[in-house]
């Protein structure tokens, strides 16, 4: 670290007082003489940050099937979380309600802007200002779904 090697410069070779180099650098004179002290400079190390943990017992995957048959059916119909929640209580799941809802929220960030149309707000000079708005529907599976 180059402060440490500063500090014992200052201290070592100069012989500038533990004090002056407290004010100089804005360190306390504890920190100051365990530097000197010291004969290698400080190491910091990362912690790893927490592990999210998924549902357990299984209910993850039966959690993406009701997700995916959500997914088919249309926007007013579908469950929220609270809702597959309590499907999977009735099912058997015995954990809390938020690995349900972060599990959820990541399905939903996944599959983000999979079938929505971008359509720009500002246009540059000679651009085509037309869209086709139409939808086309289809039934595949005894459920509607757009095309």
């Amino acid at each position: 670290m180059e402060s440490v090697s500063k500090i014992r410069l200052w201290v070592l070779v100069e012989g500038r007082s533990i004090r002056s180099v407290a004010r100089a650098t804005g360190l306390s004179r504890n920190t100051i003489k365990k530097y000197l002290k010291d004969e290698s400079p400080p190491s910091y190390q990362r912690q790893a940050p927490p592990v999210r943990h998924k549902l357990c017992n299984g209910f993850d995957l039966r959690l993406q099937e009701l997700f995916d048959q959500d997914q088919k059916r249309p926007r007013r119909e579908r469950r929220t979380a609270q809702k597959l929640y309590e499907q999977l209580v009735v099912e058997g799941y015995t954990g809390s309600y938020s690995p349900v809802q972060r599990f959820v929220r990541d399905l939903k960030r996944a599959g983000a802007g999979s079938g929505d149309a971008f359509i720009p707000l500002h246009f540059a000079a000679g651009d085509a200002l037309q869209f086709d708005w139409s939808e086309e529907r289809v039934v595949l599976g005894g459920v509607e779904q757009k095309i």
